[in-house]
């Protein structure tokens, strides 16, 4: 089983990454459930805007949803900014808009079959808000979203130090951590077995 796990960071490499740390923790735990893991930091590739699967010359998008669409799990792991998923999250949504219209030979959604969840980092709180605006999403184009299949960290309300400068709840992120995954693969490994449609 793969999955793969985009890092929707606003910073490129090789800029340290509190989304990237912590995206890092849930990765070893899917490994652990024997998952193959793939990790992209968007910012380090050329994702022209748009909403189609291909924008033309110099776009980055085709290899990295070709990953996709050969992966049984995807991850969206994005910092919160103003209360809300990055920039770089949001162009992956709206590049992924692109798959509305792609069938598979059953003439069901591409992303049929496969199972998305999330990882949220920030300084204050918003962390739902996030996974909440990124599953609805993915619902939408037709990914199984399980129970409980994320985990955040923030550092509660007003300025304070970032995930990798502080030691505030970490326990919890990672046992939630822990757990998402666990549902997460079963998820996937139940639609391997009874796929869809």
């Amino acid at each position: 089983m793969k999955a793969l796990v985009l890092n929707c960071t606003l910073k490129p490499s090789p800029h340290r990454s509190n989304t990237e740390a912590l995206v890092k923790e849930f990765m070893t735990e899917l490994e652990k459930l024997e998952v193959e893991t793939t990790l992209i930091r968007v910012a380090d590739h050329n994702i022209l805007p748009g909403s189609w699967s291909d924008m033309g010359d110099g776009d980055t998008w085709p290899v990295i949803l070709k990953q996709m669409l050969e992966s049984e799990i995807l991850i969206i792991a994005s910092p919160t900014w103003m209360g809300t998923m990055s920039s770089m999250a949001l162009k992956v949504l709206e590049r992924m808009n692109g798959l509305y219209k792609e069938k598979d030979e059953q003439g069901r959604p591409l992303t049929f079959n496969r199972v998305a969840g999330f990882v949220v980092t920030g300084a204050e709180d918003g962390a739902r808000h996030v996974v909440t605006e990124i599953a609805g999403a993915l619902m939408d184009l037709g990914f199984t979203i399980p129970p409980q299949s994320y985990t955040y960290w923030n550092n509660g309300p007003g300025p304070g130090d970032s995930y990798l400068k502080s030691d505030n709840r970490k326990e919890w992120t990672l046992e939630t951590g822990k757990a998402a995954a666990a549902n997460i693969v079963a998820v996937a490994t139940a639609l391997k077995k009874s796929p869809i449609g």
